[in-house]
């Protein structure tokens, strides 16, 4: 752990890094290359939509059932002519969900189901779920997710910048598609519980993200009066800078999802866990994945479109080349030096990644993109 708390320093002051901005295109082909997949699962699998959103009825058995899971759902799907979804609970009864039925039929069903299980009729506990009830469900479901997205959009927008916003906007559907292809690929029930996992994941997302570019705003003011990082570089700064927090926070976040998922869900058999703790386990690793590799990137190209951005570019690209003919020491892109001025000394263009080599200068702080002493 003190490895990583030194190498996290390291990151922050500069010293080392990785090129992030400068590979975003591998990012952007694995990114396109999951969510297409995803979407693949959701075109061939489809939502395994839960009966608040469809309608329909839900059985709860007395405890302890000898019956197992399999039998009970063929039990099931004998006795409604639909396809039945049958969870094994924690103190031994089983929750038998029949989506698209008609309520009107759920006391027949029941008499069935009590005698081909061997138990009373009046034992089992029924929930129902009108078809009107389980439309107006899923409508409100959407709008809510509408609503948190044009807030989230409208707030990034006045905070930072529209490129910003549009970019963390670009991060949110990614981390909602692969959410909801997982779902569809795996098989797991979609209840209210998802929608409240998805809501939760989004925020977590929208946090790193939104850590990346305070940053990135900080040191991106009055980048156009120095040529010796380009907007990407910055960028690319900011990454390294927060990257060990946002691993940190999201290992920390994962930790106990993943045991609600695996230990509750999987070996403890509590089913109904998996609804909300699937979508916030894969919600959680996406939104990191995201901020990371998709968020900033994307920044970073919309802003070097802007003409001051590729006048900047220029400049810097050609001083690095000016540098290297001149046969001067190439200084990383990353790297965060703190000199006088930033033309002081040349650099080249390689995105080489290392420790300083040259002392620092008296006063440290002045000409650094964010205007810090440090």
């Amino acid at each position: 752990m003190s490895k990583l708390g030194n190498l996290g320093a390291r990151l922050h002051r500069g010293e080392v890094g990785y090129d992030f901005v400068g590979n975003r295109k591998i990012w952007y082909g694995i990114s396109i290359l999951i969510t297409i997949t995803a979407i693949l699962g959701l075109t061939v699998r489809g939502l395994n939509m839960g009966i608040e959103f469809q309608g329909g009825a839900a059985f709860t058995t007395p405890k302890k059932m000898s019956a197992s899971v399999s039998q009970a759902e063929r039990y099931a799907e004998d006795a409604s002519g639909h396809d039945a979804v049958v969870q094994k609970l924690g103190d031994g009864s089983l929750r038998i969900q029949i989506a698209g039925i008609d309520t009107d039929k759920s006391d027949a069903i029941k008499t069935k189901l009590a005698k081909d299980l061997n138990v009373s009729s009046e034992s089992i506990a029924a929930d129902l779920v009108g078809p009107s009830w389980g439309d107006q469900v899923a409508n409100k479901a959407w709008e809510g997710l509408a609503i948190f997205m044009v807030l989230v959009v409208i707030y990034l927008a006045i905070a930072f910048e529209w490129r910003m916003a549009l970019a963390a906007l670009v991060a949110l559907i990614h981390d909602i598609t692969i959410t909801i292809g997982i779902y569809a690929l795996v098989g797991f029930e979609v209840t209210p519980g998802t929608v409240i996992g998805l809501l939760t994941i989004l925020g977590y997302s929208l946090y790193d993200t939104v850590v990346v570019f305070d940053s990135l705003k900080e040191q991106t003011k009055d980048i156009t009066k120095q040529t010796r990082w380009t907007y990407s570089d910055v960028a690319n700064r900011s990454i390294n800078g927060t990257l060990v927090r946002s691993i940190n926070t999201t290992v920390v976040a994962l930790l106990p999802v993943g045991a609600l998922l695996f230990i509750g869900g999987g070996f403890l058999g509590a089913g109904v866990l998996n609804d909300i703790s699937l979508s916030l386990f894969v919600g959680l690793a996406a939104g990191a994945y995201s901020s990371i590799f998709i968020a900033t990137p994307l920044v970073a190209d919309l802003k070097e479109a802007e003409p001051q951005m590729k006048a900047l570019k220029k400049r810097v690209l050609a001083k690095r080349a000016q540098a290297a003919a001149q046969g001067e020491p190439a200084e990383s892109q990353v790297t965060d030096r703190s000199d006088d001025d930033y033309d002081d000394e040349p650099e080249d263009a390689a995105a080489v990644v290392g420790p300083r080599t040259q002392p620092a200068s008296r006063n440290r702080g002045r000409g650094r993109p964010s205007g810090k002493r440090r």
